[in-house]
């Protein structure tokens, strides 16, 4: 079976944690800030841990040695 592709765009978008988990970067923080609620802009910093589902996608089809 030949190797499987990592997609190219999920390399700049995920990280996997040392437990296997997925990170990503929050949404919604690029433009139009000024209309955001400051709470809102405020936990939007950083990353967060994708949901389990969410993650096994994203590690069966994008990241596929990404185990």
């Amino acid at each position: 079976m030949p190797k499987l592709k990592t997609k190219s765009s999920a390399k700049k978008r995920f990280k996997l944690t040392a437990t296997g988990k997925v990170k990503g970067n929050v949404a919604y923080k690029r433009h139009c800030l000024s209309q955001k609620p400051q709470d809102m802009k405020r936990t939007a910093r950083g990353t967060f841990i994708l949901f389990e589902g969410d993650a096994d996608k994203v590690k069966k089809h994008y990241l596929p040695y990404g185990d």
